[in-house]
């Protein structure tokens, strides 16, 4: 167990773990948090996992963990660990089961105050036209040979079908689509589980979520997304459904003998791993990029269905019902990136779990609307609290291998929240506070009720007052559609 006292404080929002702490580290952790967040997280095996990390060969200097961090599979959510393509291996434990688990942002001239009284009508024709739930099935039934488009070309598959725009595309990550993905790298269960979850929302912490601006902080970045404030925004917070589950499970599996095969010491298997030149690490990342371009598919179709249910709730009450992409982003995924290591540039595998990509003003990889301010940063919240919008800086590049904060962050498991929390008592709540709730289950409620996490406004402000990301606008929650 890690001692407070063990870890070297650099200032209030920044902490370090040396390598000397163990004498198998590799290289040492940075954490990006406040003293109180800091002990929070001694409260479960988040600082242990990163670790860790630490020994996997290949791996750079630092591992970097989030404020929102806590416990997942065999490595922390909330960490950041970046491999050497040439020496490197990958870990699906380090990306996550939930393989491109992200958020979409939709921004909008609509005015809080000329649709509040249409608020419910909104809220029911968002539930009747995003199906969610454990295991829900979508409007689109697919072929095998639809899939597997579905699987290489991401995104544009949408568009192909006219379900989509040309500015949805340039204004999300990767322009939606990873290269390299391969289907035939995965197998026929994951396939089975995927031929009818496009656009559906599924369970857990996913959800649709209209929001009001409630505050800027960056007018010319504001501008540039297209926020104003007193104006509404969409929220969509999914991932790649079980068909990116299936193959996180398949491949940890997989994975277990290859250690051996390799001979790759670990501390704990459940960051088995594979070197990112071999044929088991290149199959891996070549079915984690299916399904990765299967979730920005299926966020695509979800935010599609989104406008259809803005227009027929509020096409008759409104003239300027439409909804404007904002950007779309990635927080459970592997990269090949470049990146700056002493001077040089060097290509690295960055592994992002429960953290999104935060490039930096000036990355080619952004879209020319963004290049000036930063790519845009989506931090949701908890249900029923704020959410953010953020800007990437240049200090991330620099620092945290062009990564932030994903969220609030869970401090309370999904069990103990159901034993201690009542849904219909928190629904009751968050009515009074004037959200529109529509859940599948009052139990599944409770699972994501505000207390289960950690304060996002102290997690945004550690990334702010580090540098890594800045403030743009603060967004309240409106309506909330939970599966």
């Amino acid at each position: 167990m890690v001692l407070l006292q063990e870890i070297k404080k650099i200032n209030d929002y920044e902490w370090e773990i040396p390598q000397s702490y163990r004498n198998d580290m590799r290289v040492a952790v940075r954490l990006f948090v406040t003293r109180r967040l800091l002990e929070d997280a001694l409260g479960d095996r988040s600082l242990e996992q990163a670790i860790n990390a630490t020994t996997l060969p290949g791996v750079m200097q630092p591992v970097v963990v989030m404020p929102d961090m806590h416990q997942g599979y065999g490595f922390p959510i909330g960490g950041v660990a970046a491999t050497r393509l040439t020496d490197g291996v990958v870990s699906p434990g380090a990306i996550g089961y939930d393989i491109n688990c992200g958020v979409r942002l939709l921004g909008s001239r609509i005015e809080l105050g000329a649709v509040e009284p249409v608020l419910s009508n909104l809220a029911d024709a968002l539930n009747r036209h995003c199906p969610s739930g454990v295991g829900v099935a979508g409007e689109y039934h697919l072929k095998d040979a639809e899939l597997a488009q579905v699987c290489r070309i991401g995104a544009r598959w949408a568009l192909k079908k006219g379900l989509a725009t040309e500015e949805d595309l340039l204004r999300t990550e990767e322009a939606g689509c990873l290269d390299g993905a391969d289907p035939s790298r995965v197998s026929s269960q994951t396939k089975k589980r995927g031929l009818n979850q496009l656009g559906t929302l599924g369970a857990g912490n996913h959800f649709i979520e209209v929001d009001v601006v409630d505050r800027l902080y960056d007018d010319q970045a504001a501008q540039a997304m297209g926020l104003q404030e007193g104006m509404l925004t969409l929220q969509i917070h999914c991932g790649s459904r079980g068909f990116g589950h299936q193959i996180c499970t398949d491949y940890v599996q997989e994975l277990q003998s290859a250690v051996h095969r390799y001979g790759i010491k670990l501390p704990d298997r459940e960051l088995v791993c594979a070197p990112l030149d071999s044929p088991e690490g290149k199959d891996y990342l070549a079915a984690m990029r299916s399904a990765a371009n299967y979730a920005f598919c299926n966020r695509q179709l979800l935010a599609h269905a989104a406008r259809l249910a803005f227009e027929e709730a509020l096409a008759g009450v409104i003239n300027n019902w439409q909804l404007h992409q904002v950007y779309d982003i990635a927080h459970n995924m592997g990269k090949t990136e470049t990146h700056i290591v002493d001077g040089k540039k060097v290509k690295v595998c960055v592994h992002r779990k429960g953290a999104t990509r935060a490039f930096g003003p000036g990355s080619p990889e952004l879209p020319e609307a963004y290049r000036s301010i930063g790519q845009p940063v989506l931090v949701p919240g908890s249900m029923g609290t704020a959410s953010w919008v953020l800007a990437g800086t240049a200090e991330s590049m620099a620092r945290s291998w062009g990564s932030s904060c994903h969220g609030a962050g869970r401090v309370m498991s999904r069990s103990q929240a159901k034993r201690e929390i009542r849904g219909d008592r928190l629904r009751n709540e968050l009515e009074a506070n004037g959200i529109h709730i529509r859940a599948g289950s009052l139990p599944g409620l409770a699972e994501e009720a505000p207390r289960a996490y950690k304060d996002v406004d102290e997690v945004v402000e550690t990334v702010h007052a580090a540098g890594i990301a800045r403030k743009v606008a603060r967004l309240r929650p409106v309506i909330v559609i939970k599966g």
